[in-house]
């Protein structure tokens, strides 16, 4: 008789194993249909422009020259002015408010203002063009420093050309120290993930070196028109 007692007890106690050993494949199913459910739908790859040598990255890693490129469009675009700057720039400003900071933003909202009262936007036109020879490709320590993996300081070397009408009243040759912050919140308007936080330093002016004259001829005088304020 003991015996067929035993042997229900073993059967029992394994009865009892399957059901804890159901029971936490039912854990680990619901924690790995939860981690299924909470992964992203869709992750950024910031890949290099020149790929004729292959590229290893991680997948959160944003190299350099996506920084440049990614700071040199924004700014380009902010500081586009095609048809009246009192119009252009605060569109510009609302138009790529995902690509700046709050604060960067209200800077530019009081650049503006101040630009305005001084009567420096009336009727002009502008836009800004990358110097030929001071690109990212150039020298690229010197075009970005990363501060730290979500931080980096980029240097643009650019022409500010501004016309009044057909007549060109302004080319200034400026240098941009610009802060870059990676900030993923938004990625519907903002599908790079970085955003402009405006100056690390205050604008310069800056000259370049003006091109060789052909043999027997003298060197413009005017080959590096400077204009007022950057």
């Amino acid at each position: 008789m003991s015996r067929f007692k035993n042997e229900v007890a073993h059967l029992q106690a394994h009865v009892k194993t399957l059901r804890l050993a159901g029971a936490a494949l039912f854990v680990v199913a619901l924690l790995l249909g939860f981690g299924w459910w909470s992964a992203p739908k869709s992750l950024t790859i910031h890949v290099p422009p020149d790929l004729r040598s292959g590229s290893t990255r991680k997948w959160w890693d944003v190299p350099p020259e996506s920084v440049y490129a990614f700071t040199f469009y924004i700014w380009q675009q902010a500081q586009r002015w095609p048809t009246n700057v009192e119009q252009d720039y605060p569109r510009n400003l609302h138009g790529l408010s995902a690509y700046f900071t709050p604060s960067c933003r209200a800077f530019l909202q009081q650049d503006y203002e101040f630009r305005r009262s001084n009567g420096e936007l009336r009727q002009r036109v502008r836009g800004i063009y990358e110097i030929p020879g001071r690109g990212y490709g150039d020298d690229p320590a010197a075009r970005v420093r990363t501060v730290s993996v979500n931080d980096w300081i980029v240097t643009l070397d650019v022409s500010a050309d501004e016309y009044l009408g057909a007549e060109q009243v302004k080319r200034a040759l400026v240098r941009y120290a610009l802060k870059v912050v990676r900030i993923d919140i938004d990625p519907e308007r903002n599908p790079f993930g970085l955003v402009l936080d405006c100056y690390a330093r205050a604008p310069e002016r800056i000259e370049t070196p003006p091109p060789p004259a052909p043999a027997g001829k003298p060197a413009s005088p005017g080959a590096n028109l400077q204009g007022d304020t950057p």
